[in-house]
């Protein structure tokens, strides 16, 4: 249950960073401080559903985009969370594409990262006490 939560809290926080950092690096990609919290909700919960479910189905009918997937899934996902909130907008082709690229290299360094300093961070407290 305890991994479960840690999981939630990086996979959430991992949202957060990705669509922040992005919205300061592209004009046109827009986020508010009220529609980060939605935002980062709606964009995790809809990666955790449909990565799995787009890995398969290009791994069943499409194995030559197996290797976008995490792109793919990044981008339906912004897609819907732009659609139920007004939270997050995304202007123009470019920003788009842009955005796509750099909310999945963030959110995947974030996931990477975030843990190892955790770790490091739960291993430290624990010497200590």
């Amino acid at each position: 249950m305890v991994r479960l939560i840690v999981n939630a809290a990086i996979y959430l926080g991992s949202a957060a960073l990705g669509l922040f950092i992005t919205s300061l690096i592209l004009t046109d990609f827009k986020v508010t401080i009220e529609g980060l919290i939605i935002s980062a909700i709606l964009f995790a919960i809809f990666q955790t559903i449909l990565g799995p479910f787009i890995f398969k189905m290009t791994h069943k009918y499409a194995s030559a985009l197996t290797g976008g997937v995490g792109l793919l899934s990044t981008f339906v996902a912004l897609l819907l969370t732009t659609l139920l909130t007004s939270g997050l907008t995304i202007s123009g082709l470019s920003t788009w594409i842009a955005g796509v690229v750099i909310v999945w290299l963030v959110t995947a360094l974030a996931t990477w990262l975030l843990p190892l300093f955790l770790l490091k961070e739960a291993v430290e407290k624990r010497k200590e006490g």
